[in-house]
């Protein structure tokens, strides 16, 4: 079992810190210009794409659950459907996002609040990265239909290719061509286009049988697209609580000063570098859950769960350590504003915290999702968002000021662990025949 979660979770570990990466140069980058205004720009333009495309990442997480079930249960013919099933849904959502894109602009500018200058260069950078949504989800629906199918090599080979090409064009558009925030979002639109085709060459190249002739009624099987549909929109109010948390942090960092925006969304780098970690063993619970589900082998499904948690633990200990001793070293290669590191020292003791609190629900996240355990995500992250997380804000707001968005973002994190591990037993009921 052990050699299982490792085979998955290593691979997704692997392009996962592209991703960090990724966003820790566009902030390296921005972070060594001439002014803090460029990281408040990428930092309030990545803060919309983040409502967006978080919002549509039940197409991975859905198409991931819903293809390792299938895979366990045998049914190749299924598992080739939920691919074009969930294609075909992501280009409609795609397309529907340009042909909405000066509305989404309009709407996201008036929730997030932004210094004028800040704002103007937000706005540049959101104009140009739009065109890549299409790419962007259609990626979602490569990579998690690859790891459903038990397979972790093939997506790491697209995450790393597209995060590498991202890295390259952004170093080169900013470097070079001095476009600042707006060469960022450039490099990630021809990134991901770039990823998306690789992605469709490694599916034709590695799974040419599984190809049938196209068959629309088996796509738009109207009991598997409710199906598909219902989980997924379950997903979205899920990750849609994800959002609001983090765009509440970042709106409220910004309703402070440039100063404390910047700060935060160097800190927030820390909590994301760590998820991209750990979120390594959550796909791998995702694909063994999934499939575990479809065998309908409970012994094993129990068996993965505590396995992962125990990793999961090594992990958050591993983390929690690094950012003791090293949080000085980290920021110093975030920024080489002294005023900023000096600010971001004060919060050292949140960044230790992290990893040990949070561990749990991305581990509970990669369980649920195999299961396609829907509800109960949906529930647990509406609990700890707006029974935890707001109240824990406010609350302490008067008394911690700067701090209190730190604490609920603890609070928040813990409750999500807590939650679902009460509601696991009815996951187990609900999923497997008793036996």
């Amino acid at each position: 079992m052990n050699r299982n979660i490792l085979r998955l979770a290593i691979p997704n570990i692997v392009a996962n810190v592209t991703i960090p990466l990724l966003g820790l140069v566009d902030l390296a980058l921005m972070g060594h210009l001439d002014s803090e205004v460029f990281i408040g720009a990428v930092s309030l333009g990545t803060v919309i794409f983040n409502f967006i495309y978080w919002g549509f990442s039940f197409l991975r997480m859905g198409t991931s659950g819903f293809t390792a079930q299938a895979y366990g249960e045998k049914n190749k013919p299924e598992s080739y459907h939920i691919l074009l099933r969930a294609m075909l849904i992501s280009s409609v959502i795609g397309l529907l996002i340009l042909f909405l894109q000066f509305p989404i602009e309009w709407l996201s500018f008036q929730l997030i609040n932004g210094t004028d200058e800040v704002e103007s260069l937000a706005r540049e950078y959101f104009r140009i990265r739009i065109w890549a949504a299409p790419a962007t989800l259609g990626l979602y629906v490569l990579n998690g239909w690859f790891l459903g199918m038990q397979n972790a090599r093939l997506p790491m080979i697209t995450s790393i290719a597209a995060n590498v090409f991202n890295i390259v064009l952004s170093f080169l558009f900013v470097k070079t061509f001095h476009l600042n925030s707006a060469g960022v979002a450039l490099g990630t639109v021809l990134a991901q286009y770039l990823g998306v085709v690789l992605g469709l060459f490694l599916f034709f190249r590695s799974y040419r049988q599984l190809i049938q002739p196209w068959n629309w009624t088996a796509i738009i099987d109207a009991k598997a697209m409710k199906n598909f549909f219902r989980v997924n929109s379950d997903i979205f109010i899920r990750t849609f609580c994800v959002i609001f948390v983090f765009t509440f942090f970042t709106s409220k960092s910004a309703s402070i000063n440039n100063h404390m925006l910047a700060v935060n969304s160097i800190l927030i780098q820390f909590l994301l570098f760590f998820a991209f970690f750990i979120d390594g063993f959550a796909y791998a619970g995702e694909a063994l859950a999934g499939r575990y589900k479809g065998e309908q082998n409970r012994g094993l499904f129990l068996r993965l769960t505590r396995l992962l948690f125990y990793w999961g633990s090594l992990l958050a200990f591993a983390f929690a350590l690094t950012y003791l001793f090293a949080n000085q070293l980290i920021l110093g290669l975030l920024t080489n504003q002294q005023e900023l590191i000096e600010t971001a020292l004060n919060f050292r003791f949140w960044l230790v915290l992290l990893p040990l609190l949070s561990f749990a629900s991305f581990i509970w996240d990669g369980i649920y999702i195999g299961a396609t355990a829907s509800k109960e995500m949906r529930n647990s992250m509406l609990g700890a968002s707006l029974l935890v997380f707001l109240p824990g804000y406010f609350l302490m707001q008067p008394i911690l000021g700067e701090h209190a968005l730190w604490l609920a973002m603890m609070l928040f994190m813990l409750s999500r662990g807590v939650f679902q591990t009460f509601l696991f037993p009815r996951v187990m009921r609900h999923n497997f025949i008793k036996q």
